[in-house]
């Protein structure tokens, strides 16, 4: 499986970003995703996982309320709409695939180029 993010940018705080993760390869529907995110200051940090049918999300405290994941099976596509954006959400962006039982404590199969999100205040 490969995973390419995109849709980052430079946003003011309070704005919004929509994240898009395409996915190749016919395993994406069997495949529950995650959205991390990194600095180089911080570890990398869980944001959000949905399962494979999009039945159930988990959000980090963090952003919830903010953040919505959500996933387009026929499109091979996971998305990560970002609302009310804080200059402290700056950070590299990345999908990955896994489980979602253990997504939140950072494990995963496969994961993606990241893409840069930068929140100007």
């Amino acid at each position: 499986v490969q995973l390419q993010a995109s849709g980052g940018g430079l946003v003011q705080a309070g704005g919004s970003l929509r994240l898009s993760c395409a996915a190749s390869g016919r395993t994406f529907s069997n495949s529950d995703m995650g959205w991390f995110r990194q600095t180089p200051e911080k570890e990398r940090e869980f944001v959000a996982s949905i399962t494979k049918s999009g039945d159930r999300t988990d959000y980090a405290d963090f952003v919830k309320g903010r953040f919505t994941i959500s996933r387009d099976n026929a499109a091979n596509t996971v998305y990560l709409d970002m609302k009310s954006l804080k200059p402290e959400d700056t950070a590299d962006y990345y999908c990955a695939s896994g489980y979602a039982v253990v997504l939140r404590a950072g494990v995963y199969v496969y994961r993606g180029q990241g893409t840069q999100v930068t929140v100007s205040s």
